[in-house]
């Protein structure tokens, strides 16, 4: 099977199908968040990408590279995003472009590399481990994934990252909280899924489907 190869046009698309999927999200990641948080998961993303997509045209003619587009989407969430989710995402995109300096093109395996270092940087950042009951839940499950040498097809291995993701966002349900502001409802906490996990795995599915435009062109 021929290597998959993601462009520098297939991470701008992705970026501009942001904001559509945060939006329909918002109302959903609104309510999560309200029932263990602040209640403003939701619409913090929705400024952030919404923020993205106005500088989106400027920032694909002004990066030179995949890596200074990953940066600059990255400053841009750090600066506009509230809460603990502007810093950590923020951080996910800077490090997760941080190793493709000067490609204007990278192989699914660099792709998968990139996602590896954006999680490190959110657990450099955050101090969670799994069982926390935060975004890590979600993403650690599905870099495990990503890991492994197997399945070679590229599709079929990112469907079952997100939906390691997916799973580990659902398996934050029974848990108490030791990272972020759920932490002070303590046992209260259980029973509520963590708004960040759920955000994480479905920002992730934003790039399964076009991934899946890219590998059937």
């Amino acid at each position: 099977m021929a290597t998959l190869v993601l462009d520098r046009a297939y991470f701008v698309n992705v970026f501009r199908e942001m904001l559509p999927f945060v939006d329909e999200q918002s109302e959903h990641l609104q309510k999560l968040d309200s029932e263990i948080g602040d209640g403003d998961h939701g619409i913090n993303l929705t400024i952030g990408f919404r923020e993205v997509t106005k500088q989106l045209d400027t920032i694909k003619e002004e990066a030179e590279d995949i890596s200074s587009l990953f940066k600059k989407v990255g400053m841009i969430l750090l600066g506009k995003v509230g809460g603990s989710s502007g810093p950590l995402y923020g951080s996910f995109f800077m490090k997760a472009g941080k190793d493709v300096t000067g490609k204007e093109e990278v192989t699914f395996d660099e792709f998968c590399g990139m996602l590896i270092n954006g999680v490190e940087a959110i657990q450099h950042r955050g101090k969670a481990e799994i069982g926390d009951k935060t975004m890590i839940d979600a993403f650690q499950r599905g870099v495990d994934v990503l890991k492994q040498d197997t399945p070679e097809d590229p599709v079929e291995k990112f469907t079952m990252f997100v939906e390691a993701m997916q799973e580990g966002a659902d398996s934050t349900v029974p848990l108490v909280a030791n990272k972020g502001r759920a932490m002070r409802l303590g046992e209260r906490a259980i029973g509520h899924k963590d708004p960040g996990a759920e955000s994480a795995w479905m920002m992730m599915e934003v790039f399964l489907k076009q991934l899946k435009k890219v590998a059937s062109a």
